[in-house]
C-alpha cells in the first residue's frame, strides 16, 4: 500500500489512519494513479460495498484539496436519497481537508445552495434534473462555477446506460463541456457501478465521442459468498371451497414474518400495489401477535418524509427492519446492513437481480437471496403457461445466469431517444436564447450523445417542431423557442426527461375495471389478463385512453404474465436448455448443488413433464383445443414482432411471458403463415410500428410531440428485431 498511500494528500492519509483501515482494498490502490493523472476517463466496476466509492474519492479529493475557486469535483447520482447518504459519507473526510460539500436538488436546504451560489467550491452532488434546471436557467453561473471543474463521477452508472435520463446525462455533460470552453480539453469523467454487462462497450456509452481514452477496473478479489434459496408455493384452484387452505401470497407472507421478525432484511416485490399488500398482511400480523411493527412499505409513490424515516431506521441498525420495497432500494443507498434480501415473484432483469443480491452479505456475512415463487396449482382448466411453471423457471434460469456466469444484461445501446432528443433541442434553445441550426447538431449529434440521429431526421425534427409552434425560425437563421416552446421550458417539470407509463382505463360494457400501465404490446382482438380474468380488446380509445374489453373464454388465464419489462434473449435460452436437461442446479466441481426447497422441485418436475409431453423440445408450435402456442425461447423484441407478424396477416394474437397464444387457429396454418412471411420480404421495424396505434407508441415524455414517421423508427428499434424473427422463423420452422 505505502507507494499508492503516499500519493494522496497528507491529510487524506491523515484520514484513513483515523478509519482505522490496516490497508487499501486492491480497487482503491488501482484506482490512485489513473485518477491522479487526469487525463483520461475511469470506469470502476466491482461488486456492492467492495470501497467503490473511496476509490474515486481518496484521490480526486487529494487532486482538489488546495482548489478554491470553483467547485472541483461534479457527483451525478440517479437519486435524491443517494444524494444524501453520500453527503453524509463525506462529512468527515471533507471535514479533514476544508472542503464545502454541497448537496444540490429539489429537496436540499437553500441555506447550503446560497452558500454555494455565493461561494462555489469543493464537491457538488447533484441529478440530472437539478444540472439540467441550472444550464437553462442560469448558464451565466454555470461557465464561471465549472471552469476549473477536475472531475466528473457517475454513481450507479448502470442505471443510466441505454435510458433516455442516461442519454440526457451525456447531452448535459457534453452542453458542460462547451459552456466551460472544455470540448478540446474534456474534463475526466469517472463511472462507478456494480453491475456492468459487456465492460469492453461500456467506455462508449460513457463518452459517446471517444475523445478520452479511458481505463478499466474491476476487482478480483472481492469474492462474496452467496447463500440461495428457492421455495415454491401453490395457489389454490378454488380456495372458497376449501377454508382449511390459504392463498399463495398469505403463505407467503407468513414466511416472510417467520424468517424477518427480529432482524433486518429486504422484500422485494415487483409492483408497488404489491408491496403495499404484503406490508399490509405483515404489520396485521404484528399488531394480532401484540408485538411492534417491523415492517414498512418503500415505493416511489410513497411521501418523501415515510421513505427518508424508513431508510434512517436501516441505517441506524438499533431496531430490527424489514422494507418492503419495488426498485427504490436496489440502488446504492445505504441502508446498513441486512441479513438478507427476498424476491417475491420473478425478477425483472439478471441485472436488477444482482444489484438486489449485493444489498446483502456486506461486512464480511454470506450474501443471502431467498426467491419465494406461487404458482397456480394445476388442473384440467389449467393455462400452459401455468402448466409450464415458466415464473419459476425464468427464475431459476436467472439465478444460474448470475451464479454459473456472472451475466447480466447489457444495455440496449441501439436505441434513438427521439423523446430526449426533442427535448435537449428545447433545452438548449432556452439556454442561449437562440442558436444555428448547424449549431444544434454540431454540439447534440457530432460532439454529443445522439450518434443514431441522421441531419435527414434532424431536418425532419425541426420542420415539424415549428409546425407545431415549439420553435421558429428568425430571418436571421436562428431558431428560437416559439409560444408552445416557451410553455413547456418555464414548467417546472420540463427538467426531467422520464415518466411513468401512461394509464388506459380497462372498461367492460358500462363498468371501468381499473387502470393499466401501458408498458407493453396491446392489440385489437388480442387477450388479456386483468384483475385475474381473461379478457378480449375490442377497441382501444387513444384519445380518450380507454381500452374496451370483453369478458373472454379461453380457459383459465395464467398467473404469470410476464414483468412488463423486456426479457431477454439468453434469459429464454437459458430457460430451455433447463427443460432439456430437466435439471437446474448449480455443478461446483463434480457436485451439483441444489437451491429449492421440496414443493420448489415438485413444481418444477410438473414444469419439465409438460414440456416433454407437449414435445416441445422438437415442436415449437402446440396445438391446445382451438388455439396454438408459438414457443421461440427468446426475448421479447423477438415475440413482439412475431405477435404483430401474425396479426397483420388476420389472427388474434396474445403473448403471456414470451408465450405467444393464437386464438381459434391451427398449427400446421400457423407455421406454413410464418415461412411465408419470413419468405417474402420481412417488414422492417419501422414498418411493424405503422401496423400500431399512435398512443401506444407515445410512450416517452415528449413522444407526442414527434412525427409519426420518426416516431415510428424510434419505437421499432425499442420493441421489435426483424432479422431476429426471421432467422428462427427459417432455423425453427423448416
Amino acid at each position: 500500500m505505502i507507494e499508492e498511500y503516499q500519493r494522496l494528500d497528507k491529510r487524506v492519509q491523515k484520514w484513513l489512519f483515523k478509519q482505522g483501515w490496516p490497508d487499501l482494498r486492491e480497487i482503491q490502490k488501482r484506482a490512485i494513479a489513473p485518477i491522479l493523472a487526469g487525463n483520461r476517463d475511469v470506469l470502476i466496476s466491482a461488486s456492492t460495498a467492495a470501497g467503490k466509492t473511496e476509490a474515486f474519492f481518496l484521490p480526486a479529493c487529494s487532486a482538489i484539496a488546495e482548489e478554491k475557486n470553483g467547485f472541483g469535483i461534479l457527483y451525478i447520482s440517479p437519486l435524491k436519497a443517494l444524494i444524501n447518504d453520500q453527503y453524509r459519507r463525506l462529512e468527515s473526510l471533507s471535514g479533514m481537508l476544508d472542503m464545502q460539500v454541497t448537496p444540490w436538488h429539489g429537496d436540499s436546504l437553500q441555506s447550503k445552495k446560497k452558500k454555494a451560489r455565493n461561494n462555489p467550491s469543493g464537491i457538488l452532488l447533484i441529478t440530472p434534473e437539478s444540472l439540467e434546471s441550472l444550464l437553462v436557467r442560469d448558464p451565466g453561473w454555470i461557465k464561471q462555477s465549472f471552469t476549473s471543474l477536475k472531475y466528473i463521477v457517475i454513481d450507479e452508472f448502470h442505471a443510466f446506460i441505454g435510458t433516455e435520463r442516461g442519454q440526457q446525462l451525456l447531452s448535459l455533460l457534453t452542453r458542460l463541456e462547451h459552456i466551460t470552453g472544455r470540448i478540446s480539453n474534456p474534463i475526466p469523467r469517472v463511472a462507478l457501478s456494480a453491475t456492468l454487462g459487456e465492460l469492453d462497450k461500456v467506455p462508449l456509452s460513457l463518452r459517446p465521442n471517444n475523445s478520452l481514452p479511458c481505463e478499466t477496473i474491476t476487482s478480483s478479489q472481492h469474492q462474496s459468498t452467496i447463500k440461495v434459496q428457492v421455495k415454491g408455493y401453490l395457489e389454490p384452484v378454488d380456495i372458497m371451497a376449501d377454508e382449511a387452505r390459504t392463498s399463495a401470497e398469505q403463505q407467503i407472507c407468513q414466511e416472510i414474518y417467520k424468517i424477518c421478525r427480529g432482524d433486518s432484511h429486504l422484500v422485494f416485490a415487483n409492483s408497488r400495489s404489491r408491496a403495499e399488500s404484503i406490508a399490509a398482511q405483515l404489520s396485521d400480523f404484528c399488531e394480532q401477535q401484540v408485538v411492534p411493527n417491523e415492517f414498512f412499505p418503500h415505493h416511489g409513490s410513497l411521501a418523501k418524509e415515510l421513505r427518508e424515516a424508513l431508510e434512517a431506521r436501516l441505517q441506524k441498525e438499533t431496531l430490527p427492519t424489514t422494507a418492503i420495497c419495488t426498485m427504490t432500494l436496489e440502488l446504492g443507498i445505504d441502508i446498513g446492513k441486512v441479513s438478507s434480501v427476498i424476491q417475491v415473484a420473478a425478477p425483472h432483469s439478471a441485472s436488477s437481480l444482482r444489484q438486489r443480491l449485493g444489498r446483502s452479505g456486506r461486512r464480511n456475512s454470506p450474501s443471502i437471496l431467498r426467491m419465494l415463487i406461487a404458482e397456480n396449482e394445476l388442473s384440467d382448466k389449467s393455462n400452459i403457461v401455468d402448466g409450464l411453471r415458466l415464473e419459476l423457471v425464468q427464475s431459476l434460469a436467472m439465478i444460474r445466469l448470475l451464479i454459473v456466469e456472472n451475466w447480466f444484461e447489457p444495455a440496449d445501446t441501439e436505441q434513438m431517444h427521439l423523446s430526449t432528443f426533442l427535448h435537449q433541442i428545447l433545452a438548449v434553445i432556452a439556454q442561449w436564447g437562440s442558436i444555428r441550426a448547424d449549431q444544434l447538431y454540431s454540439l447534440l449529434c457530432e460532439q454529443g450523445s445522439f450518434k443514431k440521429i441522421s441531419i435527414q431526421h434532424f431536418k425532419q425534427l425541426l420542420s415539424h417542431m415549428g409546425a407545431v409552434q415549439l420553435i421558429q425560425q428568425l430571418n436571421s437563421g436562428e431558431l428560437v423557442l416559439g409560444i408552445d416552446g416557451e410553455r413547456l421550458t418555464n414548467s417546472y417539470t420540463f427538467y426531467a426527461v422520464f415518466k411513468t407509463p401512461e394509464e388506459f382505463r380497462i372498461v367492460a360494457g358500462r363498468k371501468t375495471l381499473g387502470t393499466l400501465p401501458i408498458d407493453s404490446l396491446i392489440l385489437k382482438d388480442q387477450h388479456i389478463i386483468f384483475g385475474g380474468r381473461r379478457w378480449k380488446v375490442t377497441d382501444i380509445d387513444d384519445e380518450k385512453k380507454v381500452i374496451y374489453v370483453t369478458s373472454a373464454k379461453g380457459g383459465k388465464p395464467p398467473k404469470f404474465n410476464g414483468s412488463g419489462m423486456s426479457v431477454h434473449d439468453k434469459v429464454r435460452q437459458e430457460m430451455l436448455k433447463i427443460y432439456r436437461n430437466g435439471d437446474y442446479r448449480i455443478e461446483v466441481g463434480n457436485q451439483k448443488f441444489d437451491f429449492a426447497d421440496n414443493l420448489g422441485r415438485q413444481i418444477f418436475q410438473e414444469g419439465v413433464y409438460f414440456f416433454k409431453e407437449a414435445f416441445l423440445d422438437q415442436k415449437p408450435v402446440y396445438q391446445s383445443g382451438k388455439h396454438s402456442y408459438i414457443f421461440s425461447w427468446m426475448g421479447d423484441k423477438v415475440v413482439n414482432t412475431l405477435t404483430v407478424l401474425l396479426a397483420r396477416s388476420g389472427y388474434a394474437c396474445s403473448n403471456f411471458a414470451g408465450v405467444i397464444e393464437v386464438q381459434n387457429s391451427n398449427a400446421d396454418d400457423i407455421k406454413n403463415s410464418l415461412i411465408d412471411i419470413a419468405n417474402d420480404a420481412l417488414p422492417d421495424e419501422t414498418e411493424l410500428s405503422e401496423s400500431l396505434s399512435l398512443q401506444q407508441k407515445i410512450i416517452e415524455k415528449y413522444d407526442e410531440y414527434l412525427p409519426e414517421n420518426i416516431l415510428n423508427e424510434g419505437y421499432g428499434r425499442k420493441s421489435f428485431n426483424s432479422r431476429a424473427a426471421k432467422q428462427w422463423i427459417l432455423s425453427c420452422l423448416i
